[in-house]
């Protein structure tokens, strides 16, 4: 059902303006409001398929297609007028969305359709969605009084408001240290010629800033420890004054939403439609994962310490938590002869998208083709097509943005811009964005990606193809509308291409000399892959724990208490006066979910081994097919089944995180 490839792109996005995205944002909503309308007035033995269950997925199409052209600007936009009307709009979209599951009236009309026999008779997928849509309408507090109910959808819709002031407020925030060229002493040219630099009082300073091309090389690389620290710390208290009493007002609302519902927790609400069911079955996790890391943990702290001494010229040394990455990276120049940066040299930015755009149109039988006439928010993004590699036909779009810029979104992520769905008799062609913030190319030097940011890039394109290349027949489950503890699965699976020999030979090269990535230092990358592992895991664990707690029982938390409180599990001492918890956006959108990241890399790392045992071109087909295609269409738990053949394992997750020495 696949139709011929559209020659334009998907949307023009360069006539956006604050009149039009108020002008068609409100059209929308009017044209959602008819459908909803058209809906109630069905008479109850008249209804059907068609027109009661159908249009309320054609109405979260509409809506998400909306957010897509238009409120997804707010994260993107150079134009700080449309951000804005781009922020307000995704508010009132997601506000408007929250209050379509609780007109009683579609309720109702719901109600009538699933006790026909037309509803009684739906099968596979047609049936999923009418479980899922009624299971929707429970969660919202249809089976409790309508005061309960009008009080859940006005937390709810507080929720929606909360959620975006706060990643703004993260993705707005601008924090920097300003440097003399003697205080960037172990940091390369390449980094330091890309820095911005200011005037100020006492001359000319390089403005080194909390930007992820920036920060991280910094505490990696940088010599000064005391700089290391402030710039640490001004991470950690990135947003801290507007965002605290955001959070700590989101996790009362979340917590009173719960109770209302007759759940314990939040967690509770959350957990039940995830693959882990229930929050002590995440905890069980993280805390057996815990016992298994920090033997690993201790070993990795005593190596660090051990190249501190040496660093220093002392007996002995204690590592910091603003040191771990510096000596980290000591290790690996020492002990491996790796340096990051060195290793960045055969990662030029284009021949790494060439060598993954291979490695995936190999997998999964696509290619990628180039749109000239982008018509995208920014000159630096790129659009490609999507098509079916044996036929040639149109499957979907997808953006690339992946410089960072004043204002942007601040990490990397993948959009969904326009679901995949049956329509009209063909298929919708999906369309995603990939955002990220890898150094931009200057006219004198390249982008040159480290490691770390080449497995972000096959990580964020995972997703990307997993949003694409959905088939599913409606919106509620195309591409990663799947549990969310195990949406991460499939793109961490893929990561795993980024340390196979016979792929990086094939793309890799040298920026100045183009010889490919060289085999003996690969190898040593390899045996050096799980340096700090436990340390960085444990910090993970931290992570999960603590979204666990902000969101068990109780509406009033001290988040800096229990930030302090469980810092113990990352086997640092914690950092006083500090509030990481106010840029951590995962809160909002993973909020009780964060465990997710660890949960379901269990199952990525078990899906490759497919890849290591058995026949490439059937596997990438079945990946595609079950997987890819599949979205959300059946539980993950059957589809993980449906793909491995068997019941997963954990064997493949302990080996890859150096837990079975």
């Amino acid at each position: 059902m696949m139709s011929p490839m559209p020659a334009l792109a998907p949307f023009d996005y360069t006539l956006a303006t604050p009149e039009l995205i108020r002008t068609e944002c409100e059209a929308a909503m009017r044209q959602c409001d008819a459908m909803l309308d058209a809906i109630v007035a069905v008479p109850d033995d008249q209804r059907s398929f068609a027109n009661t269950l159908l249009p309320l997925d054609t109405i979260d199409d509409a809506i998400n297609t909306a957010t897509g052209r238009y409120g997804f600007l707010t994260y993107v936009s150079a134009d700080a007028a449309i951000r804005e009307v781009a922020l307000e709009y995704e508010q009132k979209l997601d506000t408007y969305s929250t209050t379509i599951g609780f007109r009683e009236d579609v309720y109702r009309a719901l109600r009538a359709f699933a006790d026909s026999p037309a509803g009684a008779a739906l099968e596979g997928e047609a049936k999923r969605l009418l479980e899922y849509a009624l299971r929707d309408y429970r969660r919202n507090g249809f089976a409790i009084s309508a005061e309960k109910r009008g009080r859940i959808q006005a937390l709810k819709e507080r929720l929606v408001h909360l959620g975006v002031e706060f990643r703004r407020n993260i993705d707005e925030y601008q924090d920097a240290l300003l440097l003399t060229r003697d205080q960037l002493a172990g940091l390369p040219e390449s980094y330091i010629g890309r820095l911005q630099t200011v005037e100020t009082d006492s001359g000319p300073r390089f403005r080194v800033s909390l930007d992820y091309p920036e920060f991280y090389p910094f505490l990696e690389t940088a010599d000064d420890a005391s700089l290391r620290r402030e710039l640490f710390l001004k991470n950690h208290n990135k947003a801290a004054d507007v965002n605290l009493p955001l959070l700590a007002e989101a996790i009362a609302v979340r917590d009173e939403i719960a109770s209302t519902l007759g759940y314990g927790s939040w967690a509770d609400y959350v957990l039940e439609i995830r693959m882990a069911k229930t929050p002590e079955a995440a905890t069980d996790f993280l805390v057996d994962l815990e016992q298994k890391v920090s033997l690993k943990a201790r070993r990795d702290i005593a190596e660090l310490a051990e190249s501190k001494a040496r660093h220093l010229g002392v007996a002995e040394a204690t590592v910091d938590i603003w040191d771990w990455r510096y000596y980290m990276q000591r290790v690996l120049r020492e002990r491996f002869e790796v340096d990051a940066f060195k290793v960045a040299e055969y990662f030029p930015l284009q021949a790494t998208l060439d060598g993954m755009f291979d490695v995936y149109q190999r997998l999964v039988g696509v290619r990628f083709v180039p749109v000239p006439e982008t018509k995208a928010w920014h000159p630096d993004v790129r659009l490609y097509a999507l098509e079916d590699g044996a036929s040639g036909e149109h499957i979907a779009h997808f953006y690339m943005d992946l410089h960072p810029r004043p204002d942007k979104y601040g990490h990397a992520a993948a959009f969904n811009l326009v679901y995949g769905r049956e329509r009209n008799g063909g298929y919708q062609s999906p369309a995603s964005a990939i955002v990220a913030n890898f150094t931009k190319p200057t006219p004198d030097s390249p982008s040159l990606l480290r490691h770390s940011e080449v497995e972000t890039l096959f990580h964020e394109f995972g997703h990307i193809l997993h949003q694409v290349m959905t088939r599913s027949r409606f919106a509620r489950f195309a591409g990663t509308r799947v549990e969310r503890d195990f949406v991460e699965a499939p793109s961490q699976m893929l990561e795993h291409w980024v340390w196979d020999r016979d792929v990086l030979a094939g793309f890799t090269h040298h920026v100045e000399t183009h010889e490919p990535l060289p085999a003996a230092l690969l190898d040593r990358m390899i045996a050096a892959k799980n340096v700090a592992s436990g340390i960085h895991y444990l910090r993970q664990i931290y992570f999960a724990r603590l979204d666990l707690a902000y969101h068990g029982p109780g509406r009033d938390k001290d988040t800096d208490a229990l930030a302090e409180e469980l810092h113990s599990i990352t086997a640092f001492p914690f950092a006083p006066d500090t509030h990481f918890q106010a840029g951590f956006g995962h809160l909002f959108g993973y909020d009780a979910g964060y465990y997710g990241y660890l949960w379901s890399q269990v199952f990525g790392d078990d899906m490759f081994t497919r890849f290591e045992s058995g026949d490439p071109d059937q596997v990438g087909a079945d990946y595609r097919r079950i997987v890819l295609e599949g979205g959300g269409v059946e539980d993950a738990s059957r589809m993980l089944h449906g793909f491995l053949g068997r019941e997963p394992r954990n064997d493949a997750f302990l080996r890859e995180i150096g837990l079975d020495e």
